[in-house]
Formats: C-alpha cells, structure tokens, sequence
C-alpha cells in the first residue's frame, strides 16, 4: 500500500509540473502577445523585454521537437495541426515583435543612440542600431552633406546656429494612445501644472497623450491597446 501511495504521489507529481509548464508556457504567450501590442502602440521604442523573448525561444524549440516528433511517431493529423497553430501564433508575435522595434531603431536610428533609450535596446539591438547609424551618416555625407555649403554640412543640425539637434527626427510623445489600467492607480497627474488630473481606476480604457502614461507604461501599470 505504501509502494502504491508512493506511485501515485510521484505520478500527481509528474502531471502537475506538466501542467504548470502549460499554464507559464500560455502566460508567456499573453505576455509577449501584451508586450507586442505595447510596443505597436508606443511612439517610442520600449524596454527589450529579454527575459521573456529567452523563454518563448525555448517554448518554440520545445514545440517544434514536439510537432517534429509526432509526425515521425504517426500522430492523429488534427492533433499536430494544433500544436502547429500553436507554434505559427507564437512564432508570428515573436518577429512582429522584434520587426517593430527594428523599424523604430531605423527610423530613429541618431535619437536613440544620443538619449537613454539605448538603455532599451538589447545587445544585438544596439549592435545593429551603431551599422545603421555608420552606414547612413556616410550615405548622407557622401551624397548629400558634402555638396552642401560650410555651417550646413551638420548631419544632426540644419546650419551651424542651430542651438539644437533640429534635423534628428524624434518619436512624437504628444500622440494620443488607447491604454487599459490593470490596477487602480487613483488620481493621476497628467501635466507639469497639476492643473489636468483624472482618477484611473482599474480596468477601464482612457484616450491620454503617451508622454503622461510613459512612466506607467515603463512600470507595467497600464497596457497599451
């Protein structure tokens, strides 16, 4: 009786890693789905979430061995179209994730690198942001910058009595975003003044300019939507 106890202790115990490892593998797959989304809708580009971008890797290697193994082992078709559907969402929201974030470090390519949003960049992100800025300022000033006259051949400035960096293009933080509290946050300051403050509370959808919910955003108070 005691051998039979010890069997099926160790049997729930199997099943119930199983089961955990399911349910933080489809917490993964809302996170980083949260984490595209965020990154969609913000203006600017987001801190690298590398921790979870790791685990799904590993999800996907683990589903693709998975697929590939009950292929070979016959496996009932409809159940390994499951598993590949599975596979091809998650798979889709990891490069839409990451092809965004590229797009934004080429679109704003000098502001990132100058400002603490390189701070946001993983590694490989930063090493590609340092070819794409190499290789378009020595576009611009093969092509362009050279033919221009002296005081105007500044890639960052539009003459030499600019005060500041006025040809460097900048995400707007003054867009309006759609965003979704997740616990209540209370009345919230939405300018310098004080004077613009609203109570959020949680749950509920606002309309507010990305520059007052950055913070927020940073600190995973609210998603973006």
């Amino acid at each position: 009786m005691a051998s039979s106890l010890g069997l099926g202790s160790g049997m729930w115990s199997e099943e119930a890693e199983i089961d955990a490892s399911l349910l933080e593998g489809t917490t993964d797959v809302e996170l980083l789905k949260q984490a595209w989304r965020n990154e969609k809708a913000a203006p600017e580009i987001l801190k690298f979430q590398g921790p979870l971008v790791l685990r799904i890797r590993e999800q996907i290697k683990l589903l693709e061995e998975t697929v590939d193994e009950f292929r070979e082992n016959g496996v009932d078709d409809l159940v390994v179209s499951l598993y590949q559907m599975d596979l091809d969402r998650t798979l889709f929201l990891l490069r839409s994730y990451l092809r965004i974030r590229l797009q934004k470090i080429e679109k704003y390519t000098i502001h990132i690198s100058k400002t603490d949003l390189w701070n946001h960049l993983s590694e490989q992100e930063q090493k590609f942001t340092e070819r794409c800025r190499e290789k378009m300022e020595k576009h611009l000033e093969q092509s362009v910058l050279a033919r221009l006259p002296h005081g105007y051949q500044s890639i960052m400035k539009q003459s030499i009595s600019s005060e500041e960096d006025d040809m460097v293009p900048e995400p707007q933080l003054d867009t309006f975003v759609f965003c979704k509290t997740k616990d209540a946050v209370g009345a919230f300051q939405l300018d310098d003044t004080g004077d613009d403050i609203v109570d959020l509370v949680a749950d509920d959808l606002y309309v507010i300019r990305y520059k007052s919910i950055k913070g927020l955003v940073d600190a995973s108070q609210i998603d973006l939507v």
